[in-house]
């Protein structure tokens, strides 16, 4: 599968853009359906004090907008760099079709922009995380999926 270099030269040129008007960090993408661009993103993390602005959540949250549905079938996210674990699980779910990126997870790494460590957190039992992370009252928890899966209507996902 090949990708379209213009729309990966809009996603670097969002990026770039981003910081240079100090606006965020050096990540933007392009949501692309049938040869057209369906929306835009870039970091806005420090810009809106909220730590999910990544450039790829930013533009799926536009293109899902703009599309009035929460997938994003038959679309190709370009991004300026690799996708962190926690936009490449919002990709996954969006359900786009293809990701084309520009630099790599290392060129992040290289500019203070390094995730490996969510990569080992995650390969971690959960009691071997550095964060607390504890079962608490699953028997009653389980409500909710029981009330789910009673649903009469519900939209699946």
């Amino acid at each position: 599968m090949q990708g379209n270099p213009v729309f990966m030269e809009k996603a670097i040129a969002l990026a770039t853009e981003n910081v240079t008007s100090g606006r965020g960090g050096p990540f933007g993408a392009v949501i692309v359906r049938d040869g057209k661009i369906v929306a835009t993103g870039a970091n806005s993390v420090t810009a809106t004090n909220d730590p999910t602005a990544h450039g790829e959540i930013v533009a799926i949250r536009n293109a899902c907008t703009a599309l009035g549905g929460f997938q994003l079938c038959g679309c190709h996210i370009y991004t300026s760099c690799e996708p962190c674990p926690m936009c490449l699980a919002a990709i996954y779910w969006a359900r786009c079709d293809a990701i084309f990126y520009g630099s790599s997870a290392a060129d992040a790494a290289a500019a203070g922009f390094d995730d490996a460590f969510l990569y080992e957190e995650i390969r971690r039992p959960i009691n071997q995380r550095r964060i607390p992370t504890v079962n608490l009252l699953p028997e009653k928890a389980i409500a909710s999926f029981d009330a789910w899966r009673a649903q009469v209507g519900r939209i699946d996902y």
